[in-house]
Parts: C-alpha cells; sequence; structure tokens
C-alpha cells in the first residue's frame, strides 16, 4: 500500500468519528439558563423587583415557563411570575447580559444583577458586571441584536 493511500484510508476512515466528535458543537444551548432544569439557579426573579434584592426561590413554590423550573420565595411571587413571565424573567434567559452583547452565552450569578427601563439583566459576576454598566445602552443594544442567534 503507498503512502498517500494509506493516509487517505486513515482520513476517510476517521471521517465517521469526526462527526460524531463535532456534533456537540452543533447542539443548540437552551433558551432559559439554568442547571438540572431550574431556570437561574434557583433564584426568585420576582424578588428582584419587589425586594430589591436577590432571593433564593424553593423547591415548594415553582412554576413551568419557557422549559424549565422557576423557583420563588413565595407565593405572591409565584402568581405575579405565573400572571406575566415576561414581566420579571430576565433578559437573554438569563445568560450574562454583558457575555450577550459580545455575540456568546455565560452563565450568571444572582449578586450581579440590575433593573433598567423595568427589565431584569443578570451577568456572569460583579466584575463582568462592572464592564456591562461603563456602558449599558450601547451593550443592551449589541445584546438585543445578538440575541437569540447566539444560542446556536
Amino acid at each position: 500500500m503507498t503512502l498517500s493511500r494509506r493516509r487517505f484510508l486513515t482520513a476517510a476512515s476517521a471521517l465517521p468519528l469526526a462527526s460524531f466528535v463535532a456534533l456537540p458543537a452543533f447542539a443548540q444551548t437552551p433558551k432559559i439558563y439554568g442547571d438540572g432544569g431550574v431556570a437561574v439557579d434557583g433564584t426568585d426573579v420576582v424578588a428582584y423587583f419587589t425586594e430589591g434584592r436577590p432571593v433564593s426561590g424553593t423547591a415548594d413554590l415553582t412554576h413551568d415557563w419557557n422549559g424549565k423550573t422557576w423557583r420563588f420565595s413565595t407565593a405572591a411571587n409565584r402568581d405575579a411570575f405565573a400572571a406575566n413571565p415576561a414581566k420579571y424573567a430576565p433578559q437573554y434567559g438569563g445568560y450574562c447580559a454583558y457575555a450577550v452583547s459580545e455575540g456568546y452565552t455565560a452563565s450568571t450569578t444572582p449578586e450581579a444583577w440590575k433593573i433598567v427601563d423595568g427589565k431584569l439583566y443578570l451577568n456572569y459576576s460583579r466584575r463582568v458586571q462592572r464592564r456591562w454598566a461603563k456602558d449599558i445602552p450601547a451593550r443592551i443594544s449589541s445584546a438585543d441584536a445578538n440575541w437569540p442567534k447566539v444560542l446556536n
């Protein structure tokens, strides 16, 4: 067998494996950030508006929306969310607003948040949030243009 024929056969036999290995790259990022089916790490998103701080939700007070289970700290918060999820759900599915403005997704932390014009924005960390806050209108404009394309 010649060297060039051997290289061709080796390359050809690797194609099915390469295709299999590449499949995860084509997987779509979930529309809502969260692990194990729980949205935004179980944080009560209504509490950002009512208490002005992140509050952990409980497994006893939930509402399913947009493919995830949302947790709440009070029945009133759960009911408010259920009546109007778009009013309380974080922008960009709860992914980091800075990351989305840059064209990718990243997880978020409950402590890095801000309400702007009645909408909740979350960030990866407080450090990243400080970068995002340097020009919030431009960041929101860029993120709006990138969303939801960044999920692909």
